[in-house]
């Protein structure tokens, strides 16, 4: 009988309830193949790997994370709460030492909701790695976290959320966006002032195959986590790079998939994207499944697997080592210019025009970031959209200091109300939430 050398849990749920139509790519079937394999390959007949149930997420949950305008019940369904809940229930078995590694293959996916949520973009309403990983935050105490997001598209929500973050590295490997939606994600994109080098990108060519993928891995990704020496590894297992799927333009493999798994060591995986439903992903779940829990994952194949059809070009693999150079340069001379930054304070600002693709939204936003050199600053939020919609929202973080904290309810309370439709607080030094409506 086979054993795993790491304990490791799965939390299935396909949400029969929520699909964005019935031939969408984004639909229950992405996960029902993937159960059927599973069961058919007895991976759940391996000593050590359990499946688990998810939980429901809570709204306070989600306000540690969000602004949900005009609010969480506008936004979300059921469906939202239990894939955020599956997250979260690998998450908490995780830390409470009853597995080693775990992998939520849930949907709704969540990479491309940002802090404000106005509405649906990129298949995503809420962020569900975000709200695992705010959750452990404050429920046990983890600190520093590393997200290495292997979809195919950038995933700009969590860059977005984590972008003033020190204690967050988001390190992204994707397409390039200049070819693929949502058209982000380049390697100057490296964080806010007080965090600038935590945010890191690596957009790669279309056609890119497994060689690219672990020379990035190994020479950018691996070095880098070192460095940073998070206490929790998240993976965002986004599994359209595979060169199968019919919405992006990658060369990667079931086997790249479960070699780069294998050798990144991530605590938790989450399913992302992945719309090859029959040909790819029932098989690269299985081999991250195995890799995950240390079990052999060399007979894992796609029946029409040739690995010359998908070779990458030595054009490609010249590019992609310039490329982790320039990466691996700017992370390097990061920590000095957020030195600088901090020290020299005042107050930053940034314009954002995000537009929500599933819900035909276009929304404005002007952050201003309080730069300061004893925590990672507060921010404020003025966001209005085409429907009409305008809101303020505060975010004063985790471990913000007395002044940041004080700046933070200045703006929450001095703004004029006739002005917006709401005004948002987040305080995360204690772990509230308020709302002022018109």
């Amino acid at each position: 009988m086979l054993s795993a050398k790491s304990k490791t849990g799965l939390v299935f749920f396909p949400a029969f309830d929520w699909a964005i139509s019935p031939t969408h790519p984004e639909r229950e079937e992405r996960l029902l193949y993937t159960q059927d394999q599973v069961f058919e390959e007895g991976l759940l007949d391996i000593e050590g790997i359990v499946e688990y149930k998810p939980d429901l997420a809570a709204m306070e949950d989600i306000r540690r994370v969000h602004f949900c305008h005009p609010d969480e019940k506008s936004v979300i369904t059921e469906s939202h709460l239990i894939s955020a809940g599956g997250a979260l229930k690998i998450g908490v078995e995780l830390v409470e030492r009853r597995i080693e590694r775990g992998f939520a293959l849930v949907r709704p996916p969540g990479h491309h909701a940002m802090r404000v949520v106005h509405g649906a973009r990129g298949f995503c309403n809420i962020n569900i790695e975000a709200i695992m990983i705010e959750h452990l935050r404050e429920a046990y105490g983890i600190d520093r976290v590393a997200i290495v997001d292997t979809d195919c598209h950038h995933g700009d929500g969590t860059q977005n959320i984590y972008w003033h973050d020190p204690d967050t590295l988001f390190i992204s490997i994707h397409q390039d966006g200049r070819t693929l939606y949502p058209g982000s994600g380049f390697h100057d994109e490296m964080g806010g002032p007080s965090a600038l080098g935590t945010t890191v990108n690596i957009p790669l060519p279309p056609r890119t195959s497994e060689q690219g993928f672990l020379y990035v891995l190994e020479n950018a990704v691996l070095p880098i986590l070192d460095d940073f020496k998070p206490q929790l590894i998240v993976n965002s297992a986004g599994q359209d790079n595979h060169y199968s799927d019919p919405i992006t333009n990658m060369s990667f493999s079931a086997q790249g998939y479960a070699e780069l798994t294998h050798r990144l060591q991530p605590h938790i995986a989450v399913l992302e994207g992945g719309y090859s439903i029959e040909g790819a992903l029932p098989y690269v779940n299985v081999g991250i499944i195995l890799a995950l829990a240390g079990v052999d994952f060399q007979n894992v194949r796609e029946p029409d697997y040739n690995p010359d059809r998908i070779r990458q070009s030595r054009d490609t693999s010249e590019y992609i080592r310039q490329l982790v150079e320039v990466v691996m340069d700017a992370w390097s001379s990061a920590p000095k210019i957020r030195a600088s930054n901090r020290e020299k304070g005042g107050f930053a600002q940034r314009d954002l025009r995000i537009f929500y693709d599933t819900s035909g939204i276009l929304e404005n936003q002007r952050e201003t970031l309080l730069v300061c050199e004893a925590c990672s600053g507060t921010l404020r939020i003025d966001s209005r959209t085409d429907k009409g919609s305008r809101i303020l929202a505060v975010h004063i973080p985790r471990k913000a200091c007395v002044r940041c904290r004080e700046q933070g309810y200045a703006w929450f309370d001095s703004g004029e109300i006739r002005n917006y439709d709401s005004f948002y607080l987040q305080d995360r030094t204690q772990d509230q939430y308020f709302v002022r409506r018109k």
